[in-house]
């Protein structure tokens, strides 16, 4: 059984105190969208990858910039705006720490989305004059793939990697996609639907030896994952506050500084974060950020270990007790709270309703409510009817052991009920090879 350090312990608590209770077996929600009967007992949550729950310390450190403290940090001329200031500078230093970047190459932003757009179409658009060439891949987050839509409007060049069957670039692929005029390379560290790791020191490598800038959406590896931007030689970095316990609305981008990273910002106003993100920066918001930082660097190791075990024991019951289970990504090279599985024979959409005492997801939350199927699974060459049958589990600080056997219990339970229920299933059954049947339509 798992014991939580002592620091945890309060936050468990106080998380249970603050979440109410949870599912045990009766549905939660009305039939009306977003009418929620609070009465009810809620859903056991196994999406981190769409959001953490707010870690109750960082909800503490955060209440008095609520109430007491609330004064603009940008304000130059009174105490209130010192004191705000001074906390913001605290949480700077905090969020820095994290990937050993210096504090003043952190500019807070809204959000991973945020920093993303900031770093692709900044960089992009300052250095346009002799550089119109941007590499990234298909896999990448909605926000990037849709701001290399936007640039390429613009009369810029965009190369879209492919990846391999493991969801891995090929980094010969990616140095015979430099050109001569390539400003810059922008691929995620993990993957939001997979979990898949990419080599990124590699990639940072390569990008240095080339001297073309190197960014990376960080959102699903901060905190999760060590990072250090000088020895991976990574020039810009997006993270996200929501991802790692933190509140929802803040996040940041880092830009180096040494050699300078230079970037148009995309936002007219006061100037501040050296000019780069104008607005006044919400110090309750960027206290809370700066303190999930603090703390997941702390407890990293633990966590990380942690969810290994989980994820092991999740992976390993399902696919003892259901045929025909593939794991999405590469088995090896990924983040282990992010478990990507094909149930064959088993419509994903299906699955979700089935299991709906359990918050689950069949893909990014970004853009689950396509019923197209995933586009990172079709990236790595996963059959439609595969695509389709996907469900993603996240496993987070505050999964524990018997929320998981309860979801694992469920799982098998419900893909056995709906196998039975599928004419697919029964045909496959009876030594059948689907692939050879010639489907018509009348």
């Amino acid at each position: 059984m798992w014991v939580p350090r002592p620091g945890a312990w309060r936050a468990l608590r106080g998380l249970a105190a603050f979440q109410g209770r949870r599912f045990a077996g009766a549905a939660t929600q009305q039939q009306g969208k977003g009418n929620v009967d609070e009465s009810a007992l809620r859903p056991l949550y196994l999406d981190v990858q769409a959001t953490t729950p707010l870690d109750p310390r960082v909800l503490d450190s955060m209440l008095p910039y609520l109430i007491h403290y609330y004064g603009n940090p940008h304000s130059r001329t009174h105490a209130y705006g010192w004191e705000s200031e001074s906390a913001m500078e605290k949480a700077r230093q905090q969020v820095a720490s994290i990937i050993e970047a210096d504090p003043r190459e952190i500019i807070f932003t809204s959000g991973a989305t945020e920093s993303n757009n900031i770093a692709i179409k900044g960089v992009a658009r300052f250095y346009k004059s002799r550089k119109k060439h941007i590499i990234t891949t298909q896999t990448e987050h909605k926000c990037v793939l849709d701001s290399c839509r936007a640039l390429e409007a613009e009369g810029f060049n965009v190369t879209y990697l492919p990846v391999k069957k493991n969801g891995i670039i090929d980094l010969k692929e990616l140095e015979n996609a430099i050109q001569p005029d390539t400003s810059l390379v922008s691929i995620m560290t993990v993957n939001n639907e997979i979990g898949v790791k990419q080599p990124v020191s590699d990639i940072g490598q390569i990008c240095n030896s080339r001297k073309i800038f190197f960014h990376t959406d960080a959102a699903q590896a901060v905190g999760k994952i060590p990072l250090n931007v000088n020895d991976m030689k990574i020039d810009l970095m997006s993270i996200s506050g929501h991802k790692i316990y933190g509140p929802k609305g803040v996040g940041a981008i880092y830009i180096r500084r040494r050699p300078r990273v230079r970037v148009e910002p995309l936002q007219s106003g006061g100037g501040q974060e050296r000019g780069l993100r104008s607005g006044t920066v919400p110090t309750p918001l960027v206290v809370g950020f700066g303190a999930a930082c603090e703390l997941a660097q702390q407890e990293m190791e633990y966590d990380h270990k942690r969810i290994s075990l989980l994820a092991e024991r999740l992976v390993t019951k399902i696919m003892a007790e259901i045929p025909d289970v593939v794991m999405n990504g590469d088995p090896v090279d990924r983040y282990p709270g992010c478990i990507n599985l094909s149930f064959a024979y088993v419509e994903g959409e299906s699955l979700l309703m089935a299991l709906k005492e359990v918050a689950l997801s069949s893909g990014s939350a970004c853009t689950s409510a396509s019923l197209e199927p995933s586009y990172v699974l079709r990236a790595i060459g996963t059959d439609e009817d595969l695509a389709h049958s996907s469900i993603r589990f996240g496993i987070g600080r505050f999964t524990t052991e018997e929320e998981l056997d309860y979801t694992v219990k469920k799982c098998i339970q419900q893909v056995k009920r709906l196998r039975e229920m599928s004419p697919l299933w029964e045909m496959v059954q009876d030594g059948i090879d689907l692939k050879n049947i010639k489907w018509t339509q009348h």
